[in-house]
């Protein structure tokens, strides 16, 4: 996953890229242990080769221009770390736009990290603790340097009020400044190869803003949310907003990163702007009239097939493009909530899984533009397949007795409907399974032995949910199922899932190549019991929980494969979730305004962050849009 990403010189950033081999290698407790600029936990090699930037960017890329885009929902706080409000544009959990993190996530390479705030660190062979290094030439907006205590200072905060941070650290049990520009990060467990990369992903707070008073004297709660812009030290500050309506992000003019390797060729528009509108329809009809949205990424196979043909597109002032990434698809699958009694026997969730037709929703809906997703780490070597061998079984026998027996012996597959004989096997196999676990038809209605019908509520906040789950509702409805499909507006949408207050929702996890800590937070017994997870099934499976350590806890990339295995395949056999698709390319539309790199990087795809706006073809597609419009 990508996380948030004057007058620097390039003789300095040399000198500081540098800095990873200067020290030697000693022991665990000696101050001589390796310093990295650069660290992968894939590719050894990406540690030493020199990194002056990504090869994809155009390091003469000109600043300047607004890229227009519009954000869905609304929003009323600053503060993205807490779990009150709901954050701007540009805001996330790491950072977005306006924080940077101690590393940034490599846009190319897997389980890779490059210098930002911190121009290196280090850990002991044991993995039992890390140590940041801050660039001294780290500043915040106001020019004040950050420090070590700014670092110490965010690590307590996060770690104690971010739900995410606290699930994401919950193993490093003290931050300490040995200095002014270093930290040690102390861990409670070694062997975790890691957490001493991803302490990387901290970002860190104005420790001397929050803890001051805003223009009316009053004091700043970092555990509240807030409409006071707050102090950055990120790529952009916020320039203007309307709550819930608007906001504008300048270009930082003297940002102290802005040479950078990681930044290099990247950051080139002058102003961002994110327009709020709530209705998918309206937010299409805004692209397609130019001027509130430059930049849509489309998700939708039917109107990419056949939509994109409004005039902007037949005269080439919108371009659709395709790009590829190998950086793995998303689960996206109904989440079967588990805390929820009707979904808590592993043959309704399987008998759930029956009746899901994907083959005849791809043809009559989506033009076969879509794939079928049947693992939770789909694309690249982290999928599972066929039956377990080698050390995956070896690691699968430590649970034996606590996963499915047919999990040994069968590979994992998901129901094809490719004919009538198929759908009337695979709803024949979904009753004798309901019927095994108490459900049985009386005058068409599925009860349980109390008489009470098996019902389940679809939650979304998608006007177009009703096109993507109305067929499958419609089979739930053939077993006797009462299904039903309830759409609801954003901010309500967002507070239902954080309290698990749904039988399904549509739920989307990202993976990375390099899994770790947040399987914890998707899968773990103790993430189903915390409020604004990403368990959204509520899994509490103790064989779940070993594999998710194994997955944490692997000694080098061979066993983290095997045991990334073992965990899909669990998670698979579990039936947690009813399987949809994924689609293997990313399709980009795009006023034709924009410079774009020759390349994009492999791993993620699409890097908009390389792109910048061409003057002469910004005014060119402007005079055209206000003639339409005063027409």
């Amino acid at each position: 996953m990508t996380m948030g990403i004057s007058g620097l010189r390039t003789m300095a950033l040399t000198a500081a890229a540098a800095l990873a081999f200067t020290a030697g290698i000693g022991s665990a407790s000696s101050q001589d242990q390796e310093w990295r600029s650069t660290s992968s936990l894939i590719n050894p090699e990406a540690e030493t080769a020199p990194f002056e930037r990504y090869d994809h960017v155009n390091p003469d890329a000109p600043k300047g221009g607004q890229l227009n885009t519009v954000a869905p929902g609304t929003f009323d706080s600053f503060n993205p770390f807490i779990v009150r409000g709901t954050a701007a544009a540009g805001l996330t959990y790491f950072g977005g736009m306006l924080w940077d993190t101690l590393m940034q996530q490599s846009l190319a390479d897997a389980g890779t990290s490059h210098a930002l705030i911190a121009d290196a660190f280090k850990y002991p062979d044991d993995y039992s603790s890390a140590t940041y290094r801050i660039d001294e030439r780290a500043r915040w907006h106001d020019r004040e340097p950050i420090t070590a205590e700014d670092v110490v200072w965010s690590f307590n905060v996060l770690k104690e009020h971010s739900q995410m941070h606290n699930r994401y650290y919950a193993n490093v049990t003290e931050a300490v400044a040995i200095s002014e520009r270093e930290v040690e990060f102390k861990f409670d467990q070694t062997g975790n190869r890691e957490l001493p990369h991803i302490m990387g992903d901290l970002p860190v707070l104005p420790k001397h803003w929050w803890e001051g008073k805003d223009a009316q004297g009053r004091q700043r709660d970092v555990t509240q949310p807030t409409l006071e812009p707050p102090l950055g030290s990120g790529p952009y500050k916020i320039e203007s907003f309307r709550a819930g309506s608007d906001i504008t992000w300048a270009r930082v003019d003297d940002y102290w990163a802005a040479e950078l390797p990681v930044n290099i060729g990247r950051y080139n528009f002058e102003k961002r702007r994110y327009t709020y509108i709530q209705d998918d329809n309206a937010a299409w009809q805004a692209f397609t009239k130019g001027g509130l949205h430059d930049i849509r990424v489309e998700n939708r196979a039917g109107r990419w097939a056949t939509e994109y043909n409004f005039p902007a597109v037949e005269r080439g002032d919108v371009v659709k493009r395709v790009f590829q990434s190998n950086s793995g698809e998303p689960m996206q699958g109904f989440a079967l909530n588990m805390r929820k009694p009707q979904f808590q026997d592993r043959r309704v969730r399987e008998a759930m899984t029956l009746a899901y037709d994907f083959e005849s929703l791809n043809r009559l809906q989506f033009h076969n533009l879509y794939q079928r997703t049947n693992s939770y780490f789909q694309g690249g070597e982290l999928a599972s397949s066929g039956v377990p061998e080698g050390l995956e079984l070896e690691i699968l026998e430590t649970v034996r007795d606590e996963v499915p027996a047919e999990l040994f012996t069968e590979p994992f597959t998901l129901p094809t409907y490719d004919n009538a004989q198929a759908q009337r096997q695979h709803l024949r196999r979904a009753s004798e399974l309901l019927a095994e676990a108490g459900w049985r038809q009386q005058g068409g209605r599925l009860v349980n032995e109390r008489g009470e019908q098996f019902r389940i509520e679809f939650l979304s906040n998608n006007p177009d949910g009703e096109r993507t789950s109305g067929p499958y509702i419609s089979t739930l409805r053939r077993l006797g199922i009462d299904a039903t499909l309830r759409i609801i507006d954003s901010s309500q949408y967002v507070n239902r899932v954080r309290d698990y207050d749904y039988d399904v929702i549509t739920g989307m996890l990202m993976q990375s190549q390099s899994p770790g800590n947040e399987q914890r937070e998707f899968w773990s017994s103790q993430a189903a019991d915390l409020p604004d997870t990403r368990n959204y099934a509520g899994i509490k499976d103790p064989a779940v929980d070993k594999l998710v350590d194994r997955v944490i806890f692997a000694k080098n990339r061979e066993e983290l494969v095997a045991a990334t295995h073992a965990l899909d395949r669990a998670l698979l056999w579990g039936y947690y979730y009813v399987p949809q698709y994924h689609n293997s390319e990313i399709w980009v539309a795009y006023w034709n305004k924009f410079g774009i790199p020759e390349t994009q990087p492999a791993y993620i795809g699409v890097d908009l962050d390389s792109w910048w706006i061409l003057p002469d073809r910004e005014k060119v597609i402007d005079e055209e849009y206000a003639d339409e419009a005063a027409e």
